[in-house]
């Protein structure tokens, strides 16, 4: 269990999360530049109206200038469309580092005082703690506040080592004297605030995956899928690469329901899930969509690839009985299916969502228990040799020729 725990703490985002985690990253490049202007003024009020080293404004400024100009160079780069799987990690990383930086200039400046006890850019590492959350990655969240606590640690831990802090030398001590309790206290708080971090992007990471679960059928729920579809979609189009969908349907399910009642029916669609579950890729997403509909997503899978996989799962359904309590034997379930891929029968979702729909309707005019493809039709009458899920082939088809009948 702490294994599972662990793994789970440094797995990559669930593809939805990286999405608006994606968004994250441009939402926390627009804020940069809002902070940037915000923290601009706090040295100049600083220096105005308290009594505040006039070189920490200097720092400050300095910053704040770095900050807007990295800024917009990360902003520009996400509007094109450039988000390799780093950026988020480098991104935490400079905005660590930028603080940090800070902090060195003042013992540049020969001011270690204010390089350990500085009261205004110390904070600046709660920001980018806080900002790793909302790209809701786990392990960006970690890297963050380790990399806080270490780099601070070895600031101070330098400092100490380098400048004999507590001299009368540096009296009036403006910046107070340096002691370890304080610093330790410091140590304490950013590791409290990154734990919190992570906790936060985790706690999101399972309200997802609550909020995207159907109940009965333990698959993924339509707005999910719906939501993976404009995701894997994307995707394709900027890799080139294939996306096939197939939507199908439970034969004669309402007879089912009406004879054995609705809980036999529940029974029969958790069972489904399960065989869903059982028969594809983990990088597959099946969905219940509504009903005794059902949704499967094949990035990377062209219409050839597709059918195998829908094929082994409509045999694997129609020999498995399935026991319901008010039958007076187990009952065989079979489903029709509707296949459609990118890009040739598509290039939108609700086009391709469109198109598997309807010949999913070809497949249940023309007997069910069937796999249509547009131009192909695989059905129970053809006794195909198909290979397990992860393989690839070509698979003899027929002529499909039929219209929809509701």
């Amino acid at each position: 269990m702490k294994e599972q725990f662990l793994k789970s703490l440094w797995s990559p985002p669930d593809p939805v999360l990286a999405s608006a985690g994606m968004a994250g990253e441009v939402l926390v490049a627009k804020v940069r530049l809002g902070l940037a202007s915000v923290l601009l003024l706090i040295p100049l009020i600083n220096v105005l109206f308290f009594p505040i080293n006039l070189k920490e404004v200097i720092v400050g400024v300095s910053l704040t200038v770095g900050t807007f100009l990295f800024s917009a160079l990360i902003y520009w780069s996400l509007a094109r469309q450039f988000n390799p799987s780093w950026l988020s990690f480098a991104t935490s990383g400079f905005d660590v580092t930028l603080v940090s930086a800070g902090l060195i200039l003042f013992l540049v400046m020969n001011e270690p005082h204010t390089a350990v006890n500085s009261k205004v850019v110390f904070e600046g590492y709660f920001l980018a703690i806080a900002a790793s959350s909302i790209r809701y990655d786990t392990r960006v969240s970690i890297i963050t506040g380790l990399l806080s606590l270490g780099e601070y640690m070895a600031i101070v831990l330098f400092t100490a080592l380098h400048w004999d802090l507590n001299s009368p030398a540096y009296a009036p001590y403006e910046y107070g004297v340096f002691n370890w309790s304080a610093q330790i206290s410091r140590f304490i708080i950013l590791l409290i605030a990154s734990a919190l971090g992570v906790a936060l992007v985790a706690r999101s990471q399972r309200l997802l995956q609550l909020a995207t679960r159907d109940p009965v059928t333990g698959l993924f729920n339509r707005a999910y899928v719906d939501d993976r579809f404009e995701v894997e979609l994307t995707r394709a189009k900027r890799y080139g690469n294939a996306l096939t969908i197939a939507i199908i349907d439970a034969d004669h399910f309402k007879q089912l329901n009406d004879a054995h009642g609705h809980l036999a029916g529940d029974i029969v669609l958790k069972r489904l899930g399960e065989l869903l579950n059982k028969s594809f890729r983990q990088s597959d997403i099946a969905g219940r969509y509504g009903g005794e509909e059902f949704m499967i997503l094949l990035p990377d899978a062209n219409m050839n690839v597709a059918v195998q996989r829908l094929e082994h799962l409509r045999r694997l359904v129609e020999k498995t009985p399935i026991l319901v309590p008010s039958a007076e034997h187990q009952v065989q379930v079979t489903f029709s299916a509707g296949l459609a891929s990118f890009p040739q029968d598509g290039n939108r979702a609700a086009k391709l969502f469109a198109v598997a729909d309807e010949r999913m309707f070809d497949a249940k005019r023309s007997g069910r228990n069937r796999i249509v493809t547009g131009t192909t039709e695989i059905s129970v009458s053809q006794n195909l040799q198909v290979p397990e899920p992860s393989g690839v082939g070509d698979h003899p088809n027929r002529l499909m020729k039929g219209r929809r009948d509701d």
